[in-house]
């Protein structure tokens, strides 16, 4: 009996592992951006000084809590969130298009919700990704 006992608990304890391992070892899933976003282009200055202000007011407003103070995916509620939350600070995610960040960051997927309601203003959408464009390493 107690035999059955240890290899029971030993297989549910491999099982455990495995499963901890594959979460870990998975790979980013690609985001599917439609060419209409890949084509968009941020109709605002990139040194617009009131646009970053206002884009930087709504981020804390929306962003932070999940991507952090200065966008590398570790805010307060980035512990429950099992997506990769990035990091806007990496030559990576700043060499992508204005729309890709645009679609990212207000269409969502998966963990990253849908902001069309709650930002409704294309123009404070676009003052985000201005802002979400200054923040580099």
């Amino acid at each position: 009996m107690r035999k059955l006992k240890m290899t029971v608990f030993m297989s549910c304890a491999m099982l455990m592992l495995s499963i901890v391992l594959m979460s870990f070892t998975q790979e980013k899933k690609p985001w599917d951006i439609p060419a209409k976003y890949k084509a968009m282009t941020n109709p605002q200055s990139a040194d617009d000084a009131d646009m970053i202000k206002i884009g930087k007011m709504n981020y804390s407003r929306h962003c932070k809590s999940c991507h952090g103070n200065i966008g590398q995916g570790n805010g307060p509620k980035a512990r429950s969130i099992d997506a990769d939350l990035g990091d806007f600070t990496t030559a990576e995610f700043q060499a992508q298009k204005d729309g890709v960040i645009y679609y990212q960051s207000f269409i969502g997927r998966d963990e990253m919700p849908n902001f069309e309601k709650k930002i409704p203003d294309d123009e404070d959408r676009w003052a985000i990704v201005t802002y979400m464009r200054t923040l580099k390493k």
